[in-house]
């Protein structure tokens, strides 16, 4: 009887537990709040992320901000990820996750959420984390939401060993075995040839670092040669857009270009002929004609002089216009008869007579 009664008595209180935990909206284990979480504070702020794959993320994980725990995922559902970033990720169906952060972390609209681990093979958390660029001036708070289009996973172990197994089974290793034996068959026997190449291609690089400075120069020119014909973009255009004209002219005149390069031609031969053959009298000419230079070398300036009263004789500089007087001109002619000195060297009776006529003339005067 007292066995009964103590079995009779654990029923009801589970009863009455059951009974309890229905009234308080139990949901499982994954609605009870964790010991050693973190902590949420007095105003903690709700914001909804959608992802593509949530992995095996599970309700009550941690949220973290440069790796310190600031809040937890209180729900993970299916939803649809539509928006207007126009994404076609958004077109389907997404894990849509909703997390409590405590109040006081303050982060930009655009933030960006990430599913990560906390070791190799730890458990997930999410991570909140900083915009690439451009943070925004509005702050994420109770209500936000992270599109999908800023939200990711780090990459899985089973993402990692996958990769390493399409490498090493039939992958890049075997296609780096393939490309060494190739190599090898090709090498082989000819290393003096490959010896000698690499010498050469050592001596070419190092006369082309020698001549760094000469390249740089030379592309510097070219550059500001480029830069040049582009400000003369016009005057080249106008130039060739007349450049068919002009050749369709030469085209025309061709026959008689033809025929004066030909005349020229024939006028260069008989040139060379000419001089070849009268190239000893041309020396001696110019042989011939050297005392002369010289005579007009020695003269000086008497010759300039000479020549520019020339023209006036037999009046002199800068009175031929008071000569000249309407139809008539005037000459004036100062005559010297006295020939006594020339003629008295000649004969003493000559030098006598032409005294005496120069006396008579004198008195006459």
């Amino acid at each position: 009887m007292t066995c009964a009664l103590a079995r009779l008595r654990i029923v009801a209180l589970v009863a009455a537990a059951a009974l309890a935990l229905a009234g308080c909206g139990f949901h499982g284990l994954y609605s009870v709040s964790l010991p050693g979480g973190a902590k949420l504070g007095s105003h903690p702020y709700k914001v909804v992320i959608y992802f593509t794959d949530v992995l095996d993320l599970v309700p009550q994980s941690s949220v973290k901000v440069n790796d310190v725990e600031v809040g937890k995922v209180t729900d993970i559902r299916l939803s649809r990820a539509g928006d207007n970033s126009g994404d076609p990720r958004t077109n389907g169906w997404a894990a849509r996750v909703t997390v409590e952060v405590n109040g006081d972390v303050d982060l930009p609209a655009n933030a960006t959420a990430l599913v990560k681990m906390t070791s190799l093979l730890g458990e997930k958390y999410i991570a909140l984390q900083q915009p690439g660029s451009n943070p925004s001036t509005q702050k994420l708070g109770d209500g936000s939401t992270i599109p999908i289009t800023r939200s990711g996973s780090a990459p899985e172990v089973e993402d990692v060993f996958g990769a390493l197994s399409l490498l090493v089974n039939g992958g890049g290793f075997q296609q780096i075995r393939t490309i060494t034996t190739e190599l090898n068959n090709a090498l082989r026997g000819n290393e003096s040839q490959i010896r000698d190449v690499l010498t050469q291609l050592t001596k070419f690089t190092g006369t082309i670092d020698s001549q760094k400075q000469k390249i740089v120069d030379a592309l510097t020119s070219l550059d500001r040669l480029a830069k040049t014909l582009k400000g003369q973009t016009s005057t080249i255009t106008t130039a060739l857009d007349t450049v068919p004209d002009a050749l369709h002219v030469l085209s025309g005149e061709r026959d008689q270009l033809v025929g004066a390069l030909d005349g020229l031609s024939k006028l260069g031969t008989v040139a060379a002929r000419v001089v070849n053959e009268s190239g000893d009298q041309f020396v001696s000419a110019l042989t011939s004609l050297q005392p002369t230079l010289t005579a007009l070398t020695a003269a000086g300036a008497s010759l300039p002089n000479a020549l520019k009263i020339a023209a006036t004789y037999p009046f002199p500089i800068g009175q031929t216009t008071t000569a000249i007087k309407g139809d008539y001109l005037n000459l004036h002619l100062y005559v010297d008869l006295n020939l006594g000195n020339e003629l008295c060297g000649v004969n003493k009776q000559l030098c006598h007579i032409t005294n005496q006529v120069g006396t008579l003339i004198g008195a006459s005067g």
